[in-house]
């Protein structure tokens, strides 16, 4: 046990004949760690990004709540007659008349035939 530990902490099992296995996996290791590390910075990245679109969201949403009520106060008839008094033009004292107009019918080819 004492040899074992010693040798771990010289790091014998880095210059012994067996030393190519151990350093390919000690390679392979560094290689799992790097992509880990990566992956990780990946996501962070896509967490912060989701985070600030989320609040442009929200920022975006509660203006638009907002020129939504401005267009139904100006759609209001009370705000659109003030704006014409302003121009002088008046709303109407008669009320309008539905026009209807009558489509001739088609004739068919019998019709045609007997008049």
């Amino acid at each position: 046990m004492k040899n074992g530990v010693y040798s771990i902490l010289k790091a014998k099992f880095l210059i012994d004949d067996d030393a190519v296995k151990n350093w390919r996996f000690i390679v392979f290791i560094l290689l799992l760690a790097i992509v880990m590390i990566a992956n990780t910075q990946r996501f962070e990245q896509k967490v912060f990004k989701i985070t600030e679109l989320t609040g442009r969201v929200k920022e975006l949403r509660s203006e638009f709540v907002d020129r939504r009520s401005e267009l139904m106060k100006l759609k209001m008839e009370s705000t659109v007659s003030e704006k014409m008094i302003e121009k002088e033009i008046f709303p109407s004292t008669v009320p309008p008349i539905k026009i209807k107009v009558k489509k001739e019918e088609d004739k068919s080819f019998f019709k045609k035939l007997w008049q």
